[in-house]
């Protein structure tokens, strides 16, 4: 159990509790400050021990981002002594290490010298700034905006997911009245677009609906009258691609294609509660090709029984495929899977070496890591990082992930996001989750959407 004076500094503490597995522990903490020095006291197993961070301080958002990184870092280092163990990003437990590089950086500050205050790791720490190399051309042309559409339809739900998706099977009555909304909240977006970059089609998995389906969206983006860019459509399993929909996809401008087979065993895809095959996958990807599309192949460390061996297997299958996009996802437990339901922490044998055979392999076969982010429940602390070709990276991941334009979201579990950049602040607009009560409130997001963006 934590005791702290602070109550705000309480969730970003536990971040780094849980880390280590240290919630049965007890802790008093106390933190103050005095003279430019966040000071942070922890009594743990009868010790006391003080931790000082120093910064300056300009304003409340400062004091309160020091405040908390000062509370992290006094914490990890604690309970790195007390039980021996280390982590690849150290005490940064935000999903963007990029983005806080991008702060220090935008300060005049060498962002490799807070993260070594920060424990991260040496390699991790050169990996951030790959990626940042590979990015500097979209920043420089920062801006504009992103359009997403969801479509939260799958064929069935896989035991690592938390998305809103139940099998198409239980939400088949609702996706006529979805689409109806979807096509509403599209058309209602023609005062508000002013610089699109890029399209991008969610799930889900979009290609389980019918053709004529998937043609009212993509007609419904049609009529918005865009001009030409990137058009990316996250087409998912391979069981569920058809001659039919890649060619409505070719001819309504779609140029990329998300193949999301997420292992090459068929052992694997069976646990996990796929119904496709590896040779499914295969099939999909040459069908796709055909079309000319950008490929993209998403795969997942940390498996449920795969080996670090098996899992090189996939990315060997992914690279022969010499797709443009490679995202090599971290297992993680998330509210909502049936795997967080049955496992408190990921204990998964070899991941780190899984990441680093991805990194080297990918590295080997021509691809650069252009984003990356993390998530709280991570196995072994890791990343997602997606890895493209040179001039194939997805400009929508970036635009997205690094929050450097605006992203006008429909459809359910959809967030919009108004960046103000000159405020350093972003507001949001989150759609219901759940599709019945998405459906009941369309005209109301449609209202709240056209107040954000409005001038």
């Amino acid at each position: 159990m934590l005791n702290s004076n602070t109550s705000w500094l309480v969730p970003e503490i536990m971040d780094v509790v849980r880390l280590f597995d240290c919630e049965g522990e007890d802790f008093v903490h106390y933190f103050f400050f005095d003279g430019g020095k966040y000071i942070n006291c922890i009594q743990h197993m009868g010790e006391i021990t003080d931790f000082s961070y120093s910064a300056d301080t300009h304003d409340d958002i400062e004091f309160k981002r020091y405040a908390k990184r000062s509370a992290k870092l006094a914490f990890y280092e604690l309970l790195q002594k007390f039980t021996g163990k280390t982590f690849p990003y150290g005490a940064l437990t935000g999903i963007r290490p990029t983005k806080l590089a991008y702060m220090e950086m935008a300060e005049g500050r060498v962002f490799k010298e807070l993260f070594n205050i920060m424990h991260v790791s040496a390699e991790n720490t050169d990996f951030v700034g790959r990626v940042i190399q590979v990015q500097q051309p979209y920043y420089a042309n920062k801006g504009g905006q992103e359009l997403f559409i969801s479509l939260p339809f799958c064929p069935t739900k896989c035991r690592y997911c938390s998305f809103i998706t139940a099998p198409i099977s239980a939400t088949k009555q609702y996706v006529e009245t979805y689409i109806s909304c979807v096509e509403r909240e599209l058309a209602s977006l023609k005062p508000i677009l002013k610089r699109v970059n890029s399209i991008y089609i969610g799930g889900g998995t979009p290609f389980v609906i019918e053709p004529d389906q998937l043609e009212r969206i993509y007609a419904a983006i049609k009529a918005l009258n865009l001009p030409v860019c990137e058009y990316t459509v996250e087409a998912g399993r391979p069981d569920v691609f058809t001659e039919e929909k890649l060619k409505l996809s070719k001819d309504y401008g779609v140029n990329r294609i998300c193949v999301n087979p997420q292992s090459f065993s068929d052992i694997t895809l069976q646990k996990i509660g796929r119904r496709h095959t590896a040779e499914q996958t295969l099939e999909a990807y040459y069908m796709a090709a055909k079309y000319g599309f950008d490929i993209n192949i998403d795969l997942i460390a940390g498996l449920e029984g795969e080996s670090p061996l098996d899992f090189e297997h996939s990315l060997k299958c992914a690279i022969d495929l010499h797709p443009a996009n490679i995202t090599v996802h971290t297992l993680s437990l998330k509210a909502g899977a049936k795997l967080k339901e049955e496992t408190r922490r990921l204990h998964i044998e070899g991941i780190g070496e899984m990441i680093s055979l991805s990194r080297s392999m990918l590295t080997a076969a021509g691809y650069q890591p252009y984003y990356m982010y993390r998530q709280k429940y991570q196995a072994g602390g890791h990343e997602n990082c997606g890895w493209a070709l040179p001039g194939k990276a997805c400009a929508y991941n970036i635009g997205v992930m690094e929050e450097i334009s605006h992203n006008i979201a429909v459809g359910a579990n959809a967030i919009s996001k108004r960046i103000y950049e000159g405020e350093n602040r972003i507001e949001r607009l989150a759609s219901p989750k759940d599709i019945p009560t998405y459906i009941s409130k369309c005209g109301k997001i449609i209202a709240d959407r056209l107040a954000l963006f409005g001038e």
